[in-house]
């Protein structure tokens, strides 16, 4: 199906809005006033919101409220149940969102709500895109993110202008792809911050200097940009989160949920699912992902935290 969009995406011509501000949405939405877009927000506690309010952008008080006044609205939630609420619910986007109009949801999400999102906006006349996103809270501040895109690949690439405010986005494919690339995304970042911590507590109990391990094999086979992102960033036990740990649980179950009707094994992804629901049990299921290190650390009695 053709796209129908006359104009081009500019700040002058197209009013954005933003669902959930959490600190990586809200990095992300913070970009879009730096491009000198209109920004409408909406926060389910509004105190969160105020830093955006204060570099003009408008708060309103629903997710229909945000539609009404955008052109293209993103979203970035918690859980797929919170997608399905702020998009197809009583108030949601698509009750208020014009004809023609384009829904970006940036949440890690299901791909099968994806597809039902997009094809109940179509039906409406509007679009919807499944782009959830990694790089965490750095890259989200950084506009270096990577966006993984599913739907129309026209819609997609008239997105491009706001895309390119946040990172680098991908065509994945239909409605779905989008999401599906994040659970396979998240399923290899997990195994990478698994080996990282390890990794660590082993050079620790081993008497090494942390950072002189990481600068000596940052370079080789070893390396990778989840050590990068957070290799320091643990030794320094900052876990402030780009994303919970506590949705991790979330995105790798819904990987070892299977692809449609074939079942997957993944015994990686299952091993850290059940690492990190040890750190939920502990009480650090708000800390980042890149928290993990501290389940290792609990099994081997070292207490940091």
């Amino acid at each position: 199906m053709e796209t129908a969009y006359p104009k081009p995406i500019s700040p002058k011509q197209t009013r954005v809005g933003w669902i959930g501000i959490g600190v990586m949405g809200a990095a992300m939405a913070s970009r879009i006033i730096s491009g000198g877009y209109t920004l409408t927000v909406y926060a389910r506690n509004p105190e969160k919101a105020r830093g955006l309010q204060e570099r003009g952008a408008h708060i309103v008080n629903s997710p229909a409220d945000v539609a009404r006044k955008s052109d293209v609205v993103f979203t970035m939630v918690g859980h797929p149940s919170d997608v399905r609420s702020v998009v197809l619910g009583v108030e949601g986007v698509l009750s208020g969102l014009s004809e023609g109009g384009v829904i970006v949801d940036t949440t890690s999400s299901h791909p099968e709500l994806a597809r039902e999102i997009a094809s109940t906006a179509r039906a409406r006349g509007c679009w919807a895109i499944d782009s959830p996103v990694s790089g965490g809270d750095i890259g989200a501040r950084d506009g270096k993110l990577a966006i993984f895109a599913g739907g129309d690949e026209g819609v997609v690439r008239w997105l491009s202008p706001l895309f390119e405010l946040m990172g680098r986005a991908t065509y994945m494919g239909v409605s779905g792809c989008g999401q599906s690339c994040k659970i396979a995304n998240q399923i290899t970042i997990c195994a990478n911050l698994l080996g990282l911590g390890e990794g660590l507590v082993f050079a620790e109990k081993a008497g090494l200097d942390l950072k002189q391990f990481l600068e000596s094999v940052r370079g080789g086979a070893a390396g990778s940009m989840a050590m990068e992102l957070f290799g320091e960033r643990i030794i320094d036990r900052d876990f402030r989160p780009g994303g919970f740990a506590e949705y991790v649980v979330k995105d790798l179950g819904m990987g070892l949920d299977g692809v449609e009707d074939d079942v997957v094994v993944l015994p990686g992804a299952a091993l850290s699912r059940q690492l990190y629901l040890g750190m939920v049990a502990n009480g650090d299921g708000k800390l980042g992902h890149h928290g993990l290190i501290t389940v290792t650390e609990r099994i081997n009695a070292v207490t940091k935290l």
